[in-house]
């Protein structure tokens, strides 16, 4: 044969080659940061894995750890089916309850090959399922006695036992809860940690007018993924901590708030979820902060491929802030605060589409709707919204403010799938966002008397005649008040927002 020939065949052979699925050779072993395709096979741990879904491959999902990702095809390497069950779960107990959810948690099964899952049972029911060892059952009855039980389930379907049972009693309805008296009505700023050209003011002389003082922000250091840094920028330590103890005395609470359009945040792994635990605790005990907001904007939370349930999220990036949150908040009392400030796409955008940056805050605030004390969504820089009737909204009118603060009010369907609804909030933890000024944001600034309108309409049915009609016509009296970025523009301004709106809150106590 000449060697044009052998040349020739060679290509042949190769293009055939690269036509076969990986499945087709020995299975290599799992590794991050590569292409994986639907059908290409992994070993891990001397178990054998399938690729479900097409992805790049990232420290944190690991075969046993993202069943979205990859099925168990057999384990010592190809010699025989897994048929052993995990341990079943110990240590079952309550860590936290409400009027309408209870938390859990649990010692960790152990599997030859790895658990997949928990499965939660309010008795015979499945109330949820859950990667770690813990869960939070929700939309639960008040005052009312559940039983739970908890199965960890591994790749090969395999089921443990039940774990021991715990039974439980919600908390009465009305209880606000949160470090804050239920059904005041607050209005929330949103203070400097940088000079912008608005206004330099010392932390302990922001407006008695506000309630509730954000220190934006906390931000990443740059030493290690999720370790973060705060310090002030126009006081030393011993000023800002002192600063802080005179807010607390006049009765105001102040509070750290992470991230902002600047502070890229994702917690891709185990390390950096630990590093942002320990350096965001230190923060706070630091200074004395009353508790911590949730400010994640940008690509901090996407949504991965395949990650499709709010109730069971995958995403590590996300999995990973939970777990964190959680931990940060169960390390101080029941006092400690805990807030949040997505953009529109992120909650409500949630409605039609769900996916990417769309509705990637829900999981969060689901997960996380025993600890939180308020949410206030920015109602600026949003664009138009869809609200529950169905109808397009523009941002900076009383309609808007309505219909995106009903929605979480009444809850809706994720993805527009009416067999998938995020559940309601209650009054007391929805306040909405509003800029103070037209130089606080490039869209969505709302005059004081619409502000005026769309408060009064949202907790007393008071209709100012617009379009959006509110699905509980008498309105929410529980609704929690208003957040503005920023104190520092509304101080520039001469207090033409937190005058008035101050105003208004207090005509609706």
């Amino acid at each position: 044969m000449d060697k044009r020939r052998c040349r020739a065949l060679l290509v042949v052979t190769l293009l055939l080659v690269s036509l076969l699925p990986v499945s087709v050779f020995a299975a290599s072993e799992w590794a991050p940061n590569v292409n994986y395709k639907v059908g290409d096979q992994v070993t891990y741990q001397g178990s054998t894995y399938s690729c479900l879904q097409a992805h790049t491959s990232l420290v944190g999902w690991e075969p046993p750890n993202v069943p979205a990702l990859w099925k168990f095809v057999s384990s010592g390497g190809g010699g025989g089916d897994d048929t052993t069950a995990p341990t079943a779960p110990s240590g079952l107990k309550v860590t936290g309850k409400t009027a309408s959810s209870v938390s859990l948690s649990w010692t960790a099964s152990t599997d030859n090959v790895g658990v997949a899952a928990y499965e939660v049972y309010n008795g015979a029911s499945l109330a949820g399922t859950s990667s770690q060892a813990s869960y939070t059952v929700t939309g639960l009855s008040a005052n009312t006695s559940y039983t739970f039980t908890v199965k960890a389930k591994d790749a090969a379907g395999n089921r443990s036992g039940a774990s021991n049972s715990v039974t439980v009693t919600t908390d009465p309805a009305g209880d606000g809860g949160g470090g804050t008296p239920a059904g005041g009505k607050l209005l929330i700023g949103y203070w400097h940690n940088f000079d912008n050209g608005s206004t330099n003011i010392r932390l302990r002389d922001v407006s008695t007018k506000y309630d509730v003082i954000q220190v934006a922000f906390a931000e990443p250091s740059g030493q290690a993924p999720g370790h973060m840094q705060f310090t002030p920028y126009n006081a030393t330590t011993e000023q800002f901590k002192a600063d802080i103890q005179y807010l607390n005395s006049l009765g105001k609470k102040v509070l750290i708030s992470i991230g902002g359009a600047n502070g890229h945040i994702q917690l891709n792994d185990a390390a950096a979820k630990q590093n942002f635990i320990n350096s965001m605790k230190s923060i706070i005990q630091t200074y004395g902060f009353n508790g911590m907001d949730i400010d994640l904007e940008g690509s901090s939370l996407t949504l991965g491929a395949g990650d499709t349930d709010f109730k069971n999220p995958t995403t590590p990036a996300i999995v990973n802030m939970i777990d964190a949150i959680r931990a940060i908040c169960g390390s101080f009392g029941s006092d400690f605060m805990l807030t949040m400030a997505p953009e529109t796409a992120y909650v409500q955008g949630g409605y039609l589409s769900y996916g990417g940056p769309w509705g990637a805050y829900l999981p969060v605030i689901h997960a996380l709707r025993d600890q939180l004390t308020f949410i206030h969504v920015q109602h600026y820089n949003s664009g138009s919204m869809v609200g529950l009737d169905g109808k397009s909204y523009a941002q900076g009118t009383p309609d808007f403010h309505v219909a995106m603060a009903e929605m979480l009010l009444q809850g809706f369907p994720v993805g527009n799938n009416p067999n998938n609804k995020f559940p309601a909030l209650r009054e007391d933890q929805v306040a909405i966002g509003l800029p103070a000024s037209t130089s606080a944001a490039s869209g969505g600034y709302t005059t004081p008397d619409n502000i005026d309108k769309a408060l009064k309409y949202l907790v007393k049915g008071q209709s100012f005649g617009g379009s959006y009609k509110l699905v509980k016509s008498g309105g929410y009296p529980g609704f929690r008040g208003v957040m503005t970025w920023s104190i520092n523009w509304d101080a520039a301004s001469g207090h033409a927002f937190s005058n008035p709106v101050r105003g208004t809150l207090d005509s609706l106590k």
